[in-house]
């Protein structure tokens, strides 16, 4: 019954999922309470595989109340000194999600008042809320926004600006370069910058790197991309980039706080040891919902990440499959991705 789901049901699963996050993240934020995004994508994914598996209304409440009431998700994942679970927790969540769905198509109950009720979301976490589910549509998916380089989301803005004046100036030698002075606003310092999730220039591993500003921007200045491999473990503990990234000053301003988020504003300026001073203020970045990623650069990425684990046909495959995604069968692309590789694809 659920094999030949289509790419446009698919799509729609995937707008609902989109819809719930973002809408919780609007009216009922966490992440100051302790709890991590996570904890709001419990409901998100749970809504999501329930419209994908064709739940009736009823199946699907059950497999979002016990998906909210058992993922509730702890900050402490993104601040101090970071782990592996930082970047396992969504995908623990999105599995239990699933699991949750399958079960209460099996008839499996779930607490129905895990929002509203004694000891519920609201009255554990999030505090009063009020979303009018009855007239929203499917709109917050075009606000969503997509990363160009990899690295955590709110640094997007200050690393294009990072490598548009490397692009405009040259890579200048690190010793003549006596700043990197980024102004940025509060939602980023706190989480990227060293504010108060803990500091941002003790960095040893790619979990406490891609959420590190200070690293992010130094290692983008000296190699000029920001892809997995400036997450190399060698690369992380380098000379050069360690003494660079010492050298980055993180500072909120209110107003580029007040202008998030609906821009993703961030203003960057490189000091030389002359006294020259290059800078950029961005608003936003190629990715951005303000300035969507085109298609190619989309494509671009896709080889770059996936080409070390598949062979070049298969990549192409996938992107013709994804290109016209709407109008073909979920199957063609679920069975291209199976057959992704653990090794160099000329191991095969």
């Amino acid at each position: 019954e659920y094999a030949n789901a289509t790419g446009r049901e698919f799509l729609t699963a995937l707008a609902v999922a989109y819809e719930v996050q973002a809408r919780l993240s609007e009216a009922a934020p966490v992440r100051a309470k302790g709890f991590d995004h996570t904890t709001l994508g419990s409901y998100a994914a749970a809504a999501g595989v329930a419209k994908a598996l064709r739940l009736d209304m009823k199946k699907t409440a059950n497999a979002i109340a016990m998906s909210g009431t058992a993922n509730n998700a702890l900050r402490v994942t993104r601040t101090g000194n970071l782990s592996h679970w930082k970047g396992l927790a969504y995908p623990n969540t999105a599995f239990s999600a699933t699991h949750t769905a399958f079960l209460a198509m099996r008839g499996i109950t779930g607490p129905m008042e895990v929002f509203e009720g004694n000891k519920g979301f609201k009255q554990s976490i999030a505090g009063p809320f009020t979303i009018d589910w009855q007239h929203s549509g499917f709109e917050s998916i075009n606000r969503s926004i997509v990363k160009r380089y990899n690295a955590e989301i709110h640094a997007q803005s200050a690393i294009e600006a990072v490598l548009e004046l490397r692009a405009r100036y040259g890579p200048q030698d690190i010793q003549s370069i006596q700043s990197i002075d980024v102004e940025i606003f509060q939602v980023a310092h706190d989480i990227i910058g060293g504010g108060e999730e803990g500091s941002k220039s003790q960095i040893r591993t790619k979990e406490e790197a891609d959420h590190s500003l200070p690293y992010m921007l130094a290692v983008a200045w000296l190699d000029g991309e920001l892809m997995p491999q400036q997450y190399d473990a060698r690369r992380i503990v380098a000379a050069d980039v360690q003494r660079l990234l010492k050298r980055v000053q993180v500072t909120p301003k209110a107003t580029l706080t007040a202008r998030f988020p609906r821009e993703l504003p961030a203003r960057v300026t490189i000091v030389l040891a002359d006294g020259q001073r290059l800078s950029v203020e961005k608003s936003d970045y190629e990715g951005f919902h303000t300035r969507p990623m085109q298609w190619a650069q989309v494509e671009k990425k896709f080889y770059t990440l996936a080409g070390r684990f598949m062979r070049n046909a298969v990549l192409d495959s996938i992107a013709n499959i994804v290109g016209q995604l709407e109008s073909v069968d979920i199957c063609a692309l679920t069975q291209q991705l199976s057959t992704v590789y653990g090794g160099a694809p000329n191991d095969r």
